[in-house]
């Protein structure tokens, strides 16, 4: 069966009384050396488990389980589960659960499948729901092997922007803090249906573990201080942290930002996730 084939696409949704919901930004692919590499992205090594999210008709469901012992895929469109089933009705080694990824509990879902070998997750994620779905992924702590999402190729360069580009953020400089994001290659908006406006960008999210580059004193004092340095973007370092951090006073946070050697003029984008550790501790105080 070929799910890339657009004809073969459009008689399985007109068998089964079906049409492109909006609502869950269902663009399905239909180049098979796209999907293919993109399977190939998340089966680098043996044993492998897949958390596949938002499966759609299965495109790369099937090739995901040509090349993993195991694939677990969350459809949230309860219409598409027998859809599913058609389609992917050969394979043993598929699970699908319809359910919402967001309501999820992943580690009672995953916790038999990272007993048995590696797990990574795959997804092609629509641009209104790409942060939160992406957030709870890292905020899990599940030691999955990687993440591999393609998104809105917009997104995809605020997700792998380097500090002191214009695409760089607060959500760049958090992920940073999780794992190493890169492009892995570009899949333009014909390359699926319906065609969505923009074009996708497939990227590669390779997560820490016990390996983590930054360690700071506290987790939730270096959030803050992310999300205050970005909070009013074209305000200076020190009146960015001043109006985010309301229970410092503004001497405290001087001090602090001089005491990594920054300049108070600085802005938050210039500062990588290394920076922004060091001042979270310095804003703690203490040793």
């Amino acid at each position: 069966m070929n799910l890339c084939d657009l004809k073969t696409v459009r008689q399985i949704m007109s068998m089964f009384n079906l049409t492109f919901r909006k609502e869950f930004g269902q663009n399905f692919l239909t180049e098979r050396t796209v999907v293919e590499d993109i399977a190939d992205s998340c089966c680098d090594k043996e044993n492998m488990t897949v958390l596949e999210i938002g499966p759609g008709i299965g495109t790369l469901t099937y090739e995901l389980a040509l090349r993993a012992e195991r694939v677990v895929a969350l459809e949230i469109d309860r219409g598409l589960i027998p859809v599913l089933q058609y389609t992917l009705g050969s394979f043993g080694n598929v699970k699908v659960i319809n359910q919402d990824v967001m309501q999820t509990d992943l580690d009672a879902l995953l916790a038999p499948y990272f007993a048995q070998g590696p797990v990574s997750v795959c997804a092609n994620l629509p641009y209104y729901i790409t942060t939160p779905i992406l957030m709870k992924l890292l905020e899990s702590r599940l030691p999955f092997e990687t993440i591999n999402i393609m998104i809105q190729a917009e997104v995809a360069d605020r997700l792998c922007a380097k500090a002191g580009s214009k695409d760089y953020g607060a959500i760049t400089a958090v992920l940073a803090y999780y794992g190493h994001a890169e492009k892995l290659f570009t899949v333009p908006a014909d390359r699926f249906v319906p065609a969505p406006k923009v074009n996708s960008t497939v990227i590669s999210i390779r997560l820490y573990h016990d390996e983590k580059p930054c360690v700071p004193k506290s987790e939730e004092m270096l959030f803050r201080t992310i999300k205050a340095a970005f909070g009013q973007r074209r305000k200076t370092l020190i009146n960015a942290l001043d109006a985010g951090l309301p229970d410092l006073d503004r001497q405290t946070i001087d001090s602090a930002i001089r005491a990594c050697g920054f300049d108070p003029t600085i802005r938050g984008e210039r500062l990588d996730i290394h920076d922004f550790t060091r001042l979270s501790d310095a804003l703690l105080g203490g040793d």
